[in-house]
């Protein structure tokens, strides 16, 4: 049996290194294996109760649920065609210029963004996009980091808009309408900075004409009935979310509903779209609760609470933004989602609400977009976009990220700051 005190040296090691490893996949071994990896060797050393992994993987049930149906049914989509026929859409409509497809692009990247959540414009939006402009002959990063970065700067327009939002908030996540209400302009404000940011990076690329258009793909009957099958599933979340439901089920649900009724009307076999939804993804998010447990186990959120409380004594502008740059930075450090849970309970635990609640959730949301690193929707894009041989660096990445993350947290929790004070809540 390790004692207490080598449990409190060892456990945020063991963490630490498989996190790490996760974000820099040696030999190119799948992220999933380090972070299993890891909370086994917890489990094994007795680090973490047997019960408590289970707890704690019982705890990610909604998050499970929301994962499966959203990539069910982006998967539903992309089989359908509805994604390569939004991608040719947009270059025909671009009137051979960049920058009117990047425009485009980056309108595209935010509906299905905040629809279908940021996983799906990373893993399934991204492939048909770059082989959109591939076929229009013009320089593809543009268009890509348009994916990427709307991924998360739009990704809390909604709840059902990432799945870090379900961890963040968890049993206490807001009305549909308050969440509007204080999360609606902050939301515009993010995706305009960012875009914004990105027009200036890319001037150059986006100057140039598109001399080769790409085929237009027509939108066949099958993914006529996948757009109705997504416009009834919205429909059904956001009913939800203004009822103060968990998210995860209602998405489950009515992604089967929708494929059952799809897959009969065109008379296909919906196993085949169950085999193309990536499981070990969340295999990964339940070996990331397992972790966070344990760390919480040995107490590590006395020590964000004990933070926490050093902000609260800050004025709430300032307190604000202190949090949202800490918490956007330790993404990159740590990922998002592990960031999450432990910013999740940290609130839940001390009842904190309000404007450090926004700062936290537009932290945990839109910090990723500084590095690879932030988000496993940026994980997910560059592993797709490896699947296509394209790569993109970390510091290709990093040169951009640097200034379109702390631009967009500025303005985004300005615009938070502002509908507190109107709403009389700051």
């Amino acid at each position: 049996m390790i004692s207490l005190g080598a449990a409190h040296l060892i456990l945020p090691i063991v963490v630490s290194v498989s996190i790490l490893l996760m974000l820099i996949r040696p030999s190119n071994i799948p992220e999933v294996y380090w972070i299993c990896g890891g909370a086994l060797l917890l489990i094994g050393l007795r680090l973490v109760p047997l019960k408590l992994a289970e707890q704690a993987v019982a705890e990610g049930m909604d998050v499970y649920l929301f994962l499966i149906g959203m990539m069910l049914l982006s998967e539903l989509a992309n089989e359908n065609g509805v994604f390569d026929w939004v991608s040719s859409v947009a270059v025909q409509r671009a009137n051979r210029s960049c920058s009117q497809l990047f425009l485009l692009v980056y309108g595209i990247g935010t509906i299905v963004t905040i629809f279908m959540s940021n996983d799906a414009t990373a893993v399934v939006l991204t492939p048909a996009i770059l082989a959109a402009v591939r076929k229009a002959k013009v320089e593809p990063l543009p268009y890509l980091f348009a994916c990427a970065l709307i991924a998360n700067s739009a990704s809390f327009v909604l709840p059902i808009s990432n799945p870090a939002n379900l961890v963040v908030f968890h049993s206490g996540m807001p009305p549909l309408g308050q969440w509007l209400r204080f999360f609606g302009v902050p939301s515009v404000l993010s995706i305009a900075a960012t875009y914004a940011v990105m027009r200036f990076v890319f001037q150059k690329e986006l100057r140039a004409a598109i001399n080769n258009e790409a085929d237009a793909v027509p939108l066949r009957p099958e993914g006529k009935l996948v757009l109705t099958g997504l416009a009834v599933m919205v429909i059904v979340l956001l009913t939800a979310s203004s009822m103060r439901m968990d998210l995860g089920l209602p998405t489950c649900l009515t992604a089967l509903a929708v494929t059952s009724a799809i897959s009969i009307k065109t008379r296909t076999n919906p196993v085949r779209l169950a085999r193309n939804i990536s499981w070990a993804t969340l295999i990964l998010v339940a070996g990331l609760f397992i972790m966070v447990y344990g760390v919480e186990s040995i107490g590590a959120l006395n020590l964000t609470q004990a933070w926490l409380e050093w902000v609260q004594k800050l004025t709430p502008a300032s307190g604000a933004f202190v949090v949202s740059f800490s918490v956007g930075i330790g993404n990159n450090i740590v990922n998002n989602l592990p960031l999450g849970l432990i910013a999740g309970g940290t609130l839940q635990a001390m009842h904190a609400k309000g404007l450090l609640a926004d700062a936290v959730l537009i932290g945990i949301d839109l910090g990723p977009n500084l590095a690879v690193t932030g988000s496993l929707a940026t994980i997910l894009w560059l592993l797709a976009l490896r699947k296509e041989q394209q790569d993109v660096s970390f510091w290709q990445f990093f040169k951009v990220g640097v200034i379109a993350m702390p631009v967009g947290l500025v303005f985004s929790i300005g615009g938070a700051i502002l509908m507190r004070i109107l709403f009389k809540t700051l």
